[in-house]
């Protein structure tokens, strides 16, 4: 369909805007509107292609400043969390899960708003276990880059590194993951090349539109657009839950 075509490519190139800024947003723009002509498992194989290729193009744009102390604490962590949790997604993922992601994010918000973020640092093995607990969950839920960037915010990073650091560990997880989609579900994911090559494009664009918009963004108010969106992430997966039966 020519409207589900034009759908595709306006949103992925949102959420690569969106990506480019928060450091994720991709798979959970673009996931529920493929859901709406595929099953949930096939939309998510699907837009690994696009997500790995916007992932990679912003981690390029972004080169140096990943904090590396992070990454190798937390983001490492993360990935394993997330790619254990990826494959429990079919057995564990229901209601209750959801609204437990949901609500997760509305506290990450609701504490960035407050100042609260700010006063929660992570060090050492405290680090260690929110990567992998944000992982699991995120990995179990299916869209663990909000998640990802809601922990994130216990560290003090500056929106550059932040962006960078949640890029390189979503970089490590997709690296991981889609040659496992692409072993189990190549034949359905061909069915929809089209579809996979639009979103692809959409992203890449909106990539290179997001990365210009970072650059503007004042450090005071990066923090402030992450937790709105994180906000409105929050709540649409409360109302996900809601509606599930």
């Amino acid at each position: 369909m020519m409207w589900f075509e034009a759908a595709v490519l306006v949103v992925s190139v949102l959420a690569g805007a969106l990506a480019a800024v928060t450091g994720f947003g991709i798979g959970s723009l673009l996931t529920p509107l493929l859901a709406l002509q595929v099953e949930t498992r096939l939309a998510v194989a699907a837009i690994s292609v696009p997500h790995v290729v916007g992932t990679a193009l912003r981690f390029w744009l972004l080169s140096g400043g990943v904090d590396r102390n992070v990454f190798w604490s937390f983001g490492l962590t993360s990935a394993a969390g997330g790619l254990v949790g990826a494959l429990l997604h079919g057995w564990a993922s229901n209601r209750w899960l959801t609204l437990l992601f949901g609500g997760l994010l509305l506290f990450a918000a609701a504490s960035e708003m407050t100042g609260l973020a700010r006063r929660m640092r992570f060090r050492g093995h405290v680090a260690w276990i929110a990567g992998a607990v944000s992982g699991l969950l995120g990995g179990l839920v299916g869209n663990q880059g909000g998640l990802r960037s809601a922990a994130l915010l216990g560290f003090d990073l500056s929106k550059k590194s932040f962006v960078a650091t949640a890029t390189a560990v979503g970089l490590v997880v997709d690296g991981a993951r889609m040659p496992v989609y692409i072993a189990t579900q190549h034949r359905e994911m061909s069915t929809m090349g089209v579809a996979i090559a639009i979103a692809t494009v959409g992203v890449v664009i909106g990539t290179l539109l997001g990365s210009r918009v970072l650059s503007r963004i004042p450090d005071i108010w990066f923090h402030r657009v992450l937790a709105v969106v994180l906000a409105g992430l929050g709540t649409a997966m409360m109302v996900r839950g809601l509606s599930q039966s």
